[in-house]
Protein backbone atom coordinates (compact mmCIF):
# COMPACT_ATOMS: atom_id res chain seq x y z
CA UNK A 1 0.00 0.00 0.00
CA UNK A 2 1.52 3.31 -1.11
CA UNK A 3 -1.37 5.67 -0.35
CA UNK A 4 -4.23 5.88 2.12
CA UNK A 5 -7.78 4.71 1.39
CA UNK A 6 -10.33 7.48 0.84
CA UNK A 7 -13.76 7.22 2.47
CA UNK A 8 -16.64 9.63 1.72
CA UNK A 9 -18.80 9.96 4.87
CA UNK A 10 -21.40 12.38 3.46
CA UNK A 11 -24.15 9.73 3.33
CA UNK A 12 -23.33 8.65 6.88
CA UNK A 13 -23.80 12.20 8.13
CA UNK A 14 -26.96 12.72 6.06
CA UNK A 15 -28.77 9.60 7.35
CA UNK A 16 -26.95 7.45 9.93
CA UNK A 17 -29.75 4.84 9.77
CA UNK A 18 -29.51 4.19 6.03
CA UNK A 19 -28.09 1.11 4.32
CA UNK A 20 -25.42 3.33 2.78
CA UNK A 21 -24.40 4.53 6.25
CA UNK A 22 -24.03 0.92 7.37
CA UNK A 23 -21.78 0.23 4.38
CA UNK A 24 -19.63 3.26 5.23
CA UNK A 25 -19.35 2.04 8.83
CA UNK A 26 -18.19 -1.36 7.60
CA UNK A 27 -15.63 0.33 5.35
CA UNK A 28 -14.32 2.44 8.22
CA UNK A 29 -14.08 -0.68 10.35
CA UNK A 30 -12.08 -2.48 7.66
CA UNK A 31 -9.58 0.35 7.16
CA UNK A 32 -9.41 0.79 10.95
CA UNK A 33 -8.07 -2.75 11.08
CA UNK A 34 -5.60 -2.14 8.28
CA UNK A 35 -3.93 0.25 7.67
CA UNK A 36 -5.44 2.19 10.61
CA UNK A 37 -5.21 5.46 8.67
CA UNK A 38 -7.66 6.85 6.11
CA UNK A 39 -8.51 10.06 4.24
CA UNK A 40 -12.00 11.28 5.16
CA UNK A 41 -13.94 13.38 2.66
CA UNK A 42 -17.56 14.54 2.64
CA UNK A 43 -17.23 15.62 6.28
CA UNK A 44 -19.26 18.80 5.83
CA UNK A 45 -16.93 21.14 7.73
CA UNK A 46 -16.92 24.64 6.22
CA UNK A 47 -13.81 25.00 3.97
CA UNK A 48 -13.63 28.68 4.89
CA UNK A 49 -13.29 27.70 8.54
CA UNK A 50 -10.46 25.31 7.68
CA UNK A 51 -8.68 27.93 5.57
CA UNK A 52 -9.17 30.48 8.33
CA UNK A 53 -7.61 28.16 10.88
CA UNK A 54 -4.54 27.46 8.74
CA UNK A 55 -4.22 31.18 7.98
CA UNK A 56 -4.37 32.26 11.62
CA UNK A 57 -1.93 29.46 12.45
CA UNK A 58 0.58 31.10 10.10
CA UNK A 59 -0.10 34.42 11.81
CA UNK A 60 0.58 32.87 15.20
CA UNK A 61 3.93 31.41 14.18
CA UNK A 62 4.94 34.77 12.70
CA UNK A 63 4.48 36.52 16.06
CA UNK A 64 7.68 37.60 17.81
CA UNK A 65 9.19 34.75 19.79
CA UNK A 66 8.65 36.64 23.06
CA UNK A 67 4.87 36.79 22.47
CA UNK A 68 4.67 33.07 21.77
CA UNK A 69 6.94 32.14 24.66
CA UNK A 70 4.79 34.18 27.04
CA UNK A 71 2.23 31.38 26.57
CA UNK A 72 4.70 28.70 27.68
CA UNK A 73 3.07 25.30 28.17
CA UNK A 74 5.09 24.88 31.37
CA UNK A 75 2.70 27.36 33.00
CA UNK A 76 -0.23 24.97 32.52
CA UNK A 77 -0.89 21.75 34.41
CA UNK A 78 -3.45 21.09 31.66
CA UNK A 79 -0.69 21.06 29.01
CA UNK A 80 -2.21 24.11 27.26
CA UNK A 81 0.05 26.69 25.66
CA UNK A 82 3.11 27.13 23.47
CA UNK A 83 5.98 24.66 23.10
CA UNK A 84 9.19 26.09 21.64
CA UNK A 85 11.15 24.35 18.90
CA UNK A 86 12.85 21.22 20.14
CA UNK A 87 11.23 21.26 23.58
CA UNK A 88 8.92 18.26 23.14
CA UNK A 89 10.51 14.83 22.92
CA UNK A 90 9.74 11.52 21.32
CA UNK A 91 11.88 8.43 21.71
CA UNK A 92 14.27 10.45 23.87
CA UNK A 93 14.99 12.89 20.99
CA UNK A 94 13.89 16.47 20.52
CA UNK A 95 11.09 17.00 18.00
CA UNK A 96 11.78 19.75 15.45
CA UNK A 97 8.41 21.46 15.75
CA UNK A 98 6.73 24.15 17.78
CA UNK A 99 3.05 24.22 18.61
CA UNK A 100 0.12 25.72 20.46
CA UNK A 101 -1.98 23.25 22.48
CA UNK A 102 -5.58 24.00 23.44
CA UNK A 103 -8.82 22.29 24.36
CA UNK A 104 -12.27 23.17 25.67
CA UNK A 105 -12.23 26.18 27.96
CA UNK A 106 -12.32 24.57 31.40
CA UNK A 107 -11.84 25.49 35.04
CA UNK A 108 -8.74 24.07 36.70
CA UNK A 109 -9.09 22.17 39.98
CA UNK A 110 -9.05 24.46 43.00
CA UNK A 111 -5.80 25.05 44.90
CA UNK A 112 -5.18 22.22 47.33
CA UNK A 113 -6.97 19.70 45.12
CA UNK A 114 -5.95 16.19 46.16
CA UNK A 115 -7.97 13.99 43.80
CA UNK A 116 -6.72 11.95 40.82
CA UNK A 117 -3.73 13.61 39.15
CA UNK A 118 -5.25 13.25 35.69
CA UNK A 119 -8.03 15.72 36.56
CA UNK A 120 -5.34 18.44 36.53
CA UNK A 121 -5.45 17.96 32.74
CA UNK A 122 -8.50 20.24 32.76
CA UNK A 123 -7.95 23.96 32.75
CA UNK A 124 -8.04 27.21 30.76
CA UNK A 125 -6.28 27.83 27.46
CA UNK A 126 -3.59 30.43 26.78
CA UNK A 127 -4.18 32.77 23.81
CA UNK A 128 -2.04 35.61 22.40
CA UNK A 129 -3.59 39.02 23.08
CA UNK A 130 -2.35 40.36 19.74
CA UNK A 131 -4.38 37.75 17.78
CA UNK A 132 -7.89 38.03 19.25
CA UNK A 133 -9.41 36.16 16.29
CA UNK A 134 -7.33 33.03 16.94
CA UNK A 135 -9.49 31.90 19.87
CA UNK A 136 -12.90 31.93 18.13
CA UNK A 137 -11.55 30.35 14.96
CA UNK A 138 -9.65 27.60 16.80
CA UNK A 139 -12.52 26.77 19.16
CA UNK A 140 -15.07 27.06 16.35
CA UNK A 141 -13.24 24.51 14.22
CA UNK A 142 -12.83 22.12 17.14
CA UNK A 143 -16.54 22.35 17.95
CA UNK A 144 -17.46 21.81 14.29
CA UNK A 145 -15.56 18.51 14.38
CA UNK A 146 -17.56 17.07 17.30
CA UNK A 147 -20.53 15.77 15.25
CA UNK A 148 -18.12 14.32 12.69
CA UNK A 149 -16.21 12.35 15.31
CA UNK A 150 -19.34 11.18 17.11
CA UNK A 151 -20.89 9.98 13.83
CA UNK A 152 -17.77 7.98 12.97
CA UNK A 153 -17.61 6.40 16.43
CA UNK A 154 -21.27 5.43 16.21
CA UNK A 155 -20.72 3.89 12.78
CA UNK A 156 -17.71 1.94 14.05
CA UNK A 157 -19.63 0.69 17.08
CA UNK A 158 -22.49 -0.63 14.96
CA UNK A 159 -20.13 -2.24 12.46
CA UNK A 160 -18.63 -4.20 15.37
CA UNK A 161 -22.00 -5.45 16.60
CA UNK A 162 -22.34 -2.92 19.43
CA UNK A 163 -25.05 -0.35 20.27
CA UNK A 164 -24.61 2.85 18.27
CA UNK A 165 -24.25 4.89 21.48
CA UNK A 166 -21.42 2.73 22.87
CA UNK A 167 -18.98 5.67 22.96
CA UNK A 168 -21.48 8.52 23.47
CA UNK A 169 -20.94 8.87 27.22
CA UNK A 170 -17.36 9.95 26.56
CA UNK A 171 -18.52 12.99 24.60
CA UNK A 172 -22.06 13.81 25.75
CA UNK A 173 -22.63 16.08 27.62
CA UNK A 174 -18.89 16.91 27.82
CA UNK A 175 -15.59 15.78 26.36
CA UNK A 176 -11.86 16.39 26.78
CA UNK A 177 -10.78 16.98 23.18
CA UNK A 178 -7.23 18.24 22.74
CA UNK A 179 -5.87 20.13 19.74
CA UNK A 180 -2.36 21.01 18.60
CA UNK A 181 -1.63 23.72 16.05
CA UNK A 182 1.79 22.61 14.84
CA UNK A 183 4.59 24.07 12.71
CA UNK A 184 7.39 21.93 11.29
CA UNK A 185 10.05 24.37 10.03
CA UNK A 186 12.76 23.42 7.58
CA UNK A 187 15.48 21.31 9.19
CA UNK A 188 18.35 23.17 10.87
CA UNK A 189 20.78 20.40 9.84
CA UNK A 190 20.86 17.46 7.47
CA UNK A 191 20.42 14.95 10.31
CA UNK A 192 17.57 16.81 12.05
CA UNK A 193 14.68 15.23 10.19
CA UNK A 194 12.57 14.29 13.24
CA UNK A 195 9.57 16.57 13.21
CA UNK A 196 7.94 14.16 15.65
CA UNK A 197 9.29 10.67 16.23
CA UNK A 198 7.51 7.37 15.78
CA UNK A 199 4.54 7.08 18.13
CA UNK A 200 0.88 6.19 18.32
CA UNK A 201 -1.99 8.18 19.80
CA UNK A 202 -3.66 7.59 23.16
CA UNK A 203 -7.33 8.33 22.57
CA UNK A 204 -10.08 7.09 20.27
CA UNK A 205 -9.69 9.07 17.03
CA UNK A 206 -7.31 11.68 15.63
CA UNK A 207 -8.17 14.08 12.80
CA UNK A 208 -5.37 15.90 10.96
CA UNK A 209 -5.88 19.06 8.93
CA UNK A 210 -2.71 19.93 7.02
CA UNK A 211 -1.34 22.42 4.55
CA UNK A 212 0.13 21.34 1.21
CA UNK A 213 3.53 20.35 2.63
CA UNK A 214 3.91 16.59 3.12
CA UNK A 215 5.76 14.99 6.01
CA UNK A 216 3.40 12.55 7.74
CA UNK A 217 4.64 8.97 7.46
CA UNK A 218 2.59 5.93 8.45
CA UNK A 219 3.86 2.45 9.29
CA UNK A 220 2.07 0.16 6.83
CA UNK A 221 3.17 -3.45 6.43
CA UNK A 222 6.43 -2.71 8.28
CA UNK A 223 7.25 0.15 5.92
CA UNK A 224 6.99 3.90 6.47
CA UNK A 225 4.73 5.39 3.79
CA UNK A 226 4.56 9.16 3.16
CA UNK A 227 1.01 10.52 3.14
CA UNK A 228 0.55 13.14 0.45
CA UNK A 229 -1.96 15.85 1.51
CA UNK A 230 -5.35 15.48 -0.18
CA UNK A 231 -7.24 18.78 -0.59
CA UNK A 232 -10.55 18.81 1.26
CA UNK A 233 -9.73 15.70 3.29
CA UNK A 234 -8.83 14.97 6.88
CA UNK A 235 -6.41 12.23 7.75
CA UNK A 236 -8.12 10.02 10.33
CA UNK A 237 -6.29 7.54 12.53
CA UNK A 238 -7.20 5.51 15.60
CA UNK A 239 -5.81 5.62 19.11
CA UNK A 240 -4.75 3.18 21.81
CA UNK A 241 -8.11 3.18 23.60
CA UNK A 242 -9.84 1.77 20.50
CA UNK A 243 -7.06 -0.76 20.12
CA UNK A 244 -7.60 -1.93 23.70
CA UNK A 245 -11.40 -1.92 23.53
CA UNK A 246 -11.40 -4.04 20.35
CA UNK A 247 -8.72 -6.48 21.52
CA UNK A 248 -6.44 -5.21 18.81
CA UNK A 249 -8.84 -5.53 15.88
CA UNK A 250 -8.72 -1.76 15.36
CA UNK A 251 -5.13 -0.57 15.31
CA UNK A 252 -3.32 2.42 16.77
CA UNK A 253 -0.87 2.53 13.89
CA UNK A 254 2.60 3.98 14.58
CA UNK A 255 3.43 7.11 12.60
CA UNK A 256 5.85 10.02 12.55
CA UNK A 257 6.42 13.37 10.83
CA UNK A 258 9.55 14.32 8.91
CA UNK A 259 10.41 18.01 8.93
CA UNK A 260 10.77 19.55 5.46
CA UNK A 261 14.30 19.65 4.09
CA UNK A 262 13.75 23.25 2.95
CA UNK A 263 11.05 25.96 3.12
CA UNK A 264 8.10 26.28 3.10
CA UNK A 265 7.30 24.89 6.52
CA UNK A 266 4.64 22.31 7.20
CA UNK A 267 1.63 23.32 9.30
CA UNK A 268 -0.93 20.86 10.61
CA UNK A 269 -3.74 20.91 13.14
CA UNK A 270 -4.12 17.63 15.01
CA UNK A 271 -7.43 17.12 16.82
CA UNK A 272 -7.21 14.32 19.35
CA UNK A 273 -10.84 13.27 19.59
CA UNK A 274 -10.55 12.33 23.23
CA UNK A 275 -13.43 11.28 25.49
CA UNK A 276 -13.80 12.72 28.96
CA UNK A 277 -11.03 11.60 31.29
CA UNK A 278 -13.44 9.51 33.40
CA UNK A 279 -14.11 7.16 30.45
CA UNK A 280 -13.08 3.52 30.81
CA UNK A 281 -12.67 1.14 27.88
CA UNK A 282 -12.55 -2.55 28.69
CA UNK A 283 -12.46 -5.02 25.76
CA UNK A 284 -15.91 -5.88 24.43
CA UNK A 285 -17.03 -8.99 22.57
CA UNK A 286 -16.52 -8.81 18.81
CA UNK A 287 -18.52 -10.62 16.14
CA UNK A 288 -16.91 -13.95 15.33
CA UNK A 289 -15.57 -12.85 11.95
CA UNK A 290 -13.82 -9.81 13.48
CA UNK A 291 -12.58 -11.65 16.56
CA UNK A 292 -10.80 -14.09 14.23
CA UNK A 293 -8.74 -11.16 12.89
CA UNK A 294 -8.05 -9.50 16.24
CA UNK A 295 -4.55 -9.43 17.68
CA UNK A 296 -4.85 -8.56 21.38
CA UNK A 297 -2.35 -5.80 22.10
CA UNK A 298 -2.59 -3.91 25.37
CA UNK A 299 0.87 -2.32 25.30
CA UNK A 300 2.17 1.00 24.01
CA UNK A 301 5.41 1.50 22.09
CA UNK A 302 7.35 1.70 25.38
CA UNK A 303 6.09 -1.72 26.45
CA UNK A 304 3.88 -0.18 29.14
CA UNK A 305 0.33 -1.44 29.62
CA UNK A 306 -2.30 0.75 27.96
CA UNK A 307 -4.50 1.79 30.87
CA UNK A 308 -8.24 1.33 30.44
CA UNK A 309 -9.09 4.60 32.24
CA UNK A 310 -8.52 7.30 29.66
CA UNK A 311 -7.39 9.98 32.10
CA UNK A 312 -4.59 7.76 33.40
CA UNK A 313 -3.43 6.78 29.93
CA UNK A 314 -3.48 10.35 28.67
CA UNK A 315 -1.54 11.73 31.63
CA UNK A 316 1.12 9.05 31.23
CA UNK A 317 1.76 10.17 27.65
CA UNK A 318 1.76 13.89 28.46
CA UNK A 319 4.29 13.48 31.26
CA UNK A 320 6.66 11.63 28.94
CA UNK A 321 6.55 14.20 26.19
CA UNK A 322 6.67 17.37 28.36
CA UNK A 323 9.17 16.89 31.21
CA UNK A 324 9.06 20.64 31.95
CA UNK A 325 5.35 20.45 32.77
CA UNK A 326 5.91 17.22 34.70
CA UNK A 327 8.55 18.78 36.92
CA UNK A 328 6.53 21.92 37.59
CA UNK A 329 3.06 20.48 38.16
CA UNK A 330 3.36 16.71 38.74
CA UNK A 331 6.28 16.22 41.12
CA UNK A 332 4.02 14.08 43.29
CA UNK A 333 3.56 11.73 40.32
CA UNK A 334 7.02 11.64 38.70
CA UNK A 335 9.31 12.44 41.60
CA UNK A 336 12.52 14.34 41.07
CA UNK A 337 13.34 12.76 37.71
CA UNK A 338 11.25 12.28 34.59
CA UNK A 339 11.88 9.32 32.31
CA UNK A 340 11.67 10.48 28.71
CA UNK A 341 10.45 7.76 26.39
CA UNK A 342 8.46 7.39 23.21
CA UNK A 343 5.67 9.86 22.96
CA UNK A 344 2.00 9.08 22.56
CA UNK A 345 0.14 12.15 21.37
Amino acid sequence: MTSLPVVDISDLLADPTSARAAAIGAELCTVGHHPGFVHIIGHGVDPDLERGLLSVADEFFELPAAEREALAIAKSAAFRGYTILGDERTGGKADWRDQLDYGPEQVAPAPGYDGPAWLRLRGPNQWPASLPHLRPIALGWMNAMVPVGVAILRALAQSMGQPADLFDAGFIPHHDLHTKIIRYPARPAADAEQGVGLHHDTGLLTFILQNAVAGLQVMIDEELVTVEPLPGAYVLNLGAMLQTATSGYLRATPHRVISPAQPPHRVSVALFFNPNFESTYEPFALPEELAALARPDHFDLNGDTIKTLFGENNLKARLRSHPDVAQRHYRDVVGADVAIGKNES
